[in-house]
């Protein structure tokens, strides 16, 4: 920003904010498909290998897609133009710059994390909750949820008054 002459004002704060977002959208993306080939059994050379390979291209085309959705603003004309310019470009400049991150620091990140040791067994509490969530997702669509889609309106009804009753927060 202070190589474009920008201050740290409101519209850049929030141009800031907006861009966290997408920085680590596309480190998780990333971290994700190596994970991935880590679990599989690769090497982790290997891994963050195929993993860029794989996910790279999907990254450059977020980064283009996302620069595509400020141009506008970059070009808009008055008053109003003038300060979102300022926000386009810094926006712009950080999924530019989360991109180039994610695509070659991410990855060697990745190579310098030891692997985790081997977990062992799961407790006896975790056992039992597996077991009931296991036996909640194998229940067909009888109960609680089946008997909404079989009243959809009354449903419907029922959520309108709620909000409108102001139970709903």
């Amino acid at each position: 920003m202070y190589v474009v002459g920008y201050s740290l004002d409101n519209i850049s704060l929030m141009a800031l904010t907006i861009s966290v977002g997408f920085v680590v959208d596309d480190a998780i993306v990333m971290i994700e498909n190596i994970v991935r080939y880590l679990e599989q059994g690769d090497r982790p050379f290997e891994a963050a290998l195929k993993g860029a390979g794989q996910i790279g291209f999907t990254i450059i085309s977020i980064t283009f897609s996302l620069i595509a959705v400020f141009i506008p603003l970059l070009f808009m004309g008055g008053i109003i133009g003038r300060l979102f310019r300022e926000f386009a470009v810094v926006v712009s400049v950080a999924v530019v710059v989360s991109a180039f991150i994610s695509l070659t620091l991410t990855p060697v990140l990745l190579l310098s994390v030891p692997e985790r040791p081997r977990r062992a067994t799961a407790g006896r509490l975790n056992r039992f909750f597996e077991r009931g969530f296991d036996a909640v997702s194998a229940l067909p669509m009888t109960g609680g949820s089946g008997l909404w889609f079989r009243h959809q309106f009354s449903a419907l009804v029922a959520l309108w008054a709620d909000v409108a009753t102001g139970t709903c927060t």
